[in-house]
């Protein structure tokens, strides 16, 4: 049976026992006394003997006196605390182990209509806060919770029974491992709408590019060219107008527009209608007006804001325009973007470009190249365009190539020591670390993001990087090249690179090698010149014939072997069609050298067939899934795999899956899908 023995305890304790300890050092005393005199030590026994039963008497009745005047003011400073606690401003409640209530003050009742009466779970009163949260989370603990059109923060503090047992504390009790839970109720509801009016009074900024300007304008009579422009203005200016912004047109194909942050989600949720109603703009024009939209959001600054917006209109434009780019913080929004971008006929960027390129070179002693991670012809082709115009400067080139594959192997195969080739031509990642420095220049080919590089660490090795590409950008994007030269509408890296070499230089001779190996990266990007095929695109094929490029050669070498062969067949057979239109498959790994390949080559075939308007091939390789996707015209297949964490273009994209077997990642397309075709982003 537990005790309910009142003890005194601590410092109170001492200082009732101290006049009684003060007997032994009287005792001591004594002792020398003796030594000294034996008549005065007698007469000092007498005395601290009488001290110490008038001490001990004292104690004795003193000790039921002091613990009642202390039950007493224990008592009293018990209720004072208890109305105190009852009539706090701040609504609190007491619960037990198990969530229940046990105690409510005024505040509490007030608020949530619960009396002291009350005593089931605080879960009624607010669902969140249920017994597995408050067992789960130790110690003190915050959370917003919402009450009444109110927006409170709820404080939980556990109060252990052990630290009710204090050190001063008069009556014993039991340690236990149980605790009580202190609720406290703090209104936000104030702060909060200040903080939302804060918020939605920002500025934000926001910069719209006419995409296709001289195009446009090109394509009507003069008389009219003026109207065309009055429309286009009053479409932009009513848009944003209307939504208490402000609009300046600073260039002839660009303004500058002023927002509140409230009005952004209004834009979000109108999906920036302003790009597709441009495209009605019709006053003879042949070609369609697009835009391109960058907004700059939650800087730190006006100035930040702006510079966001610089940053979204630029990865707009780089993405091939005819989209709204959002970035709010540290978050990037994609809107738009569902049309094939038009082909700048004026070669003038290219141009520029090469002549950049060769200033670039002949300023560094060494050049490595590299494409993204498995390479693919055209990754390869681009590499050999930059490696012939290292070598008319006299600059020693090298290329990061990781994994011969079989598409690749007869290509590679061309450029050996007993044709004329250096025997490092080819290097691997630990070569390539090794060899560069900050007297090196790294040319990216194929590809804009680090990640899918053969070797993202070579990024960090120098400050001088040029990048080459031609799919559309992300947010992940190699930072600060010397040169970037990203344009989405070309069909393929090489294509641009045969471009670029034909400004590059007079004195420069291409092999026929490597004519070929350049040929076939725009024959298989184009899959034959079937798509993405443009007016830029024969003239680079054409260019490339006139260097010696043999079309039968060519065919000879991107044949595929028996195998792969009929894993590509396989893949076509077991197809499924998902909603009618979107072909799903999967391609078999087993025996084929390279399964991604052969992936990309099924997608193709797909689209022969009727009614399908998008493929999807699935294959494994090396730990991951990779997704190939093609479509025609009427799906926008870069938008799916965006989704995904992947990208490329409008007809030709791809993605990669990690953590999930090929049914789960079949399942993950055919959500995804779902999911677009119910926001409007695809069409049926």
């Amino acid at each position: 049976m537990k005790s309910n023995k009142v003890k005194l305890r601590g410092r109170l304790r001492k200082s009732l026992y101290w006049p009684m300890f003060m007997t032994i050092l009287l005792i001591c005393m004594n002792v020398v006394i003796y030594m000294d005199d034996i008549l005065s030590g007698v007469m000092f026994s007498i005395f601290t003997a009488i001290y110490f039963v008038v001490s001990l008497i004292v104690y004795v009745r003193n000790k039921p006196v002091l613990v009642n005047e202390l039950i007493n003011f224990a008592t009293q400073y018990g209720t004072v605390q208890r109305q105190l606690l009852n009539e706090f401003e701040i609504p609190y409640a007491l619960l037990d182990y198990n969530a229940k209530i046990l105690w409510v003050n005024e505040q509490f009742t007030e608020l949530t209509g619960k009396d002291k009466k009350y005593h089931k779970s605080i879960t009624t009163i607010f669902p969140s806060l249920t017994k597995e949260f408050l067992q789960k989370n130790e110690g003190s603990e915050s959370v917003s919770l919402k009450l009444k059109d109110q927006d409170f923060r709820v404080s939980l503090k556990r109060i252990y029974f052990e630290e009710l047992n204090s050190v001063d504390s008069l009556v014993t009790l039991d340690e236990s491992n149980e605790y009580l839970t202190a609720v406290y109720l703090f209104d936000e509801t104030e702060k909060n709408r200040y903080m939302r009016e804060n918020q939605e009074q920002k500025m934000v900024a926001g910069l719209v590019y006419i995409d296709n300007y001289d195009e446009a304008l090109d394509s009507i009579e003069d008389v009219k060219r003026s109207l065309l422009v009055a429309l286009i203005d009053r479409k932009v200016n009513k848009y944003f107008t209307e939504l208490d912004a402000l609009v300046r047109k600073i260039e002839k194909d660009k303004y500058f527009v002023v927002l509140k942050y409230q009005y952004l989600a209004k834009l979000r949720e109108d999906r920036f209608s302003l790009i597709e109603d441009v495209k009605t703009v019709k006053v003879g024009n042949e070609m369609a007006v697009t835009l391109s939209i960058g907004i700059g959001a939650n800087g730190e600054s006006y100035t930040q804001n702006y510079e966001y917006a610089r940053m979204s209109i630029d990865l707009a434009l780089g993405r091939g325009g005819d989209q709204v780019v959002v970035r709010d913080g540290e978050d990037i929004t994609y809107y738009g973007g569902k049309t094939q971008q038009v082909e700048r006929n004026t070669r003038v960027k290219a141009r520029v470009k090469a002549h950049a390129l060769r200033e670039i070179i002949e300023s560094r002693e060494h050049v490595i190249i590299m494409g993204h991670s498995i390479s693919d012809v055209d990754s390869l082709g681009a590499a050999i365009g930059i490696y012939c115009a290292a070598k008319v400067l006299g600059k020693k080139a090298q290329i990061v190539l990781n994994e011969i594959t079989s598409s690749l192997r007869p290509l590679v195969e061309c450029f050996t020591v007993e044709k004329g080739y250096p025997a490092d031509l080819f290097i691997k990642n630990e070569e390539a670390l090794m060899l560069t420095n900050e007297n090196t220049l790294v040319v990216v080919v194929d590809v804009n993001r680090p990640s899918y590089t053969e070797c993202p660490e070579l990024l960090k090795c120098t400050q001088t990087v040029c990048v080459f590409d031609h799919h559309r950008q992300t947010n992940e994007v190699i930072e600060n090249p010397v040169l970037s030269y990203v344009e989405p509408y070309a069909s393929s890296a090489c294509e641009m690179i045969a471009e670029v070499l034909q400004y590059f230089s007079e004195n420069i001779r291409l092999a026929p090698c490597e004519a070929d190996c350049i040929y076939a990266g725009i024959l298989i990007d184009t899959n034959n010149f079937m798509t993405k095929t443009g007016v830029r695109t024969f003239e680079a094929a054409a260019y490339l014939r006139r260097a010696g490029a043999e079309v039968t050669r060519v065919r000879k070498m991107l044949r595929n072997d028996m195998a792969a062969y009929k894993a590509r067949a396989e893949a076509v057979r077991h197809a499924e069609v998902y909603r009618g239109a979107f072909a799903i498959s999967i391609c078999p790994a087993d025996e084929v050298e390279s399964p991604t390949i052969v992936c990309a080559q099924a997608a193709n075939e797909l689209l022969n067939i009727v009614g399908i308007k998008a493929s999807f091939v699935l294959t494994e390789y090396q730990g991951k899934i990779y997704v190939s996707s093609r479509s025609i015209d009427e799906i926008n297949v870069q938008l799916i795999m965006e989704r995904l964490g992947g990208g490329g273009h409008l007809n030709v994209a791809g993605a990669q899956l990690t953590n999930c077997s090929l049914q789960q990642a079949k399942h993950i397309i055919q959500d995804t899908i779902d999911e677009m075709l119910k926001e409007g982003d695809i069409s049926e």
